[in-house]
């Protein structure tokens, strides 16, 4: 029988390293700091909230384009937040978390054999939203130093081609810990305007910064609200990831062109959680602050014990993650050390180098997950320091 043609498509982003490293993290009680599974709860206001909604009946469809309610929350944190005005109305459209939103935004974008830029390591779903909608990614590098990740920016502009449609940015970035700087953004912007791009931006960590500046959008650049479409989400700032209530935000235009392919994935989803979303988004800012206080703490408690460990330890500034060289230890390859590590001391991790096209200049690199509570971080230092 002929494998269908769309499963051919996204065979070469199907790699099953992520399922192997969980299945051997579960057989062999490992510590799982693989996956960005945060370990606690959300504030127990918006918690209640959606119980509340559910005994109130709120569990049927709600209107197609989100509550009014949240969207309205949402329109009013990007203005408050970042200056960003968007009509609630015709210029926010609520998801099923931030993967639908970049997938419905591709559906929308891409005709047949149109070019998307992927800053690599990417996030897994990127490549196959592309593949899903009929066109090609290309990929532009960050490079890794013991400073952090730089963006290849002459590489970015050699990337654009004339059939370029569009350039997805992921700041602060999974699986890195990266927070673009102004002079990258910069870059990013002018390339769009240059070229006629539109921007994609995944901003589900936009909360989650630790060090220096608070996030700052690419829409906010001059020239680039009327070509972006700014996605986020609720699950990582709020601590409640199986909720997937996400957002799309941009010019009306292009909102209206991701709701009209989003209507025909999910149509709506999860009512009773939209009216707890958005009391998180307008009530829960102290509670926000603090987590992400909590999550910075968490960082430095796992970067120091890597570094007691014996890897190399990238700089993180933002997400649930940060990175390490294996090289210290004797390894050159992460996705070796990372089947490995499971049986030998006990730990989970995931090696970045399956997230890219050319792996070979994050090869050594592998990727830990800090969103645990502290014991569950303590003890994977523990088992770690077994390895020297």
């Amino acid at each position: 029988m002929r494998t269908p043609a769309l499963t051919s498509r996204l065979r070469p982003f199907t790699s099953t390293i992520f399922a192997e490293i969980t299945e051997l993290a579960r057989r062999t009680e490992a510590v799982n700091l693989g996956q960005g599974f945060p370990d606690t709860d959300g504030p127990s206001g918006m918690l209640n909230r959606a119980r509340r909604a559910i005994g109130e009946g709120v569990n049927q469809y709600p209107p197609g384009p989100g509550e009014p309610e949240l969207r309205a929350a949402i329109s009013a944190q990007r203005e408050a937040d970042y200056g960003l005005a968007h009509d609630p109305d015709t210029e926010v459209l609520v998801t099923v978390g931030a993967t639908e939103a970049m997938s419905a935004a591709m559906t929308a974008l891409l005709e047949p054999g149109e070019e998307v830029l992927l800053i690599e390591p990417y996030y897994d779903a990127y490549p196959v939203a592309v593949a899903m909608a009929g066109g090609v990614h290309r990929s532009v590098p960050l490079r890794p130093s013991d400073t952090g990740f730089a963006l290849d920016t002459a590489a970015l502009r050699a990337a654009v081609g004339p059939r370029t449609r569009a350039v997805v940015l992921n700041s602060p970035h999974n699986p890195t810990g990266t927070v673009f700087t102004e002079a990258e953004l910069a870059a990013v912007a002018e390339v769009c305007r240059d070229n006629d791009l539109i921007a994609v931006t995944d901003e589900v960590y936009e909360h989650l910064v630790f060090d220096g500046p608070a996030h700052r959008p690419l829409a906010t650049l001059p020239g680039m609200a009327e070509r972006t479409l700014s996605v986020s989400s609720a699950g990582k700032s709020f601590s409640v990831t199986g909720w997937k209530i996400g957002w799309v935000c941009g010019p009306a235009e292009l909102v209206a062109a991701v709701r009209a392919a989003k209507q025909f994935m999910t149509f709506v989803g999860g009512a009773p959680f939209q009216p707890a979303v958005a009391h998180a988004l307008r009530a829960e800012r102290d509670w926000l602050a603090e987590h992400r206080a909590d999550l910075h703490r968490k960082r430095d408690r796992l970067s120091a014990g890597l570094s007691r460990a014996g890897f190399g330890v990238l700089p993180s500034h933002g997400t649930y993650f940060v990175c390490a060289d294996v090289r210290p230890l004797g390894y050159s390859d992460g996705s070796e050390f990372c089947r490995a590590l499971p049986e030998r001391v006990g730990v989970a991790a995931i090696p970045p180098q399956v997230l890219c096209d050319d792996p070979s200049r994050i090869r050594h690199l592998v990727r830990f997950a800090f969103c645990k509570r502290d014991e569950v971080l303590d003890e994977a230092v523990e088992r770690l320091l077994r390895l020297g």
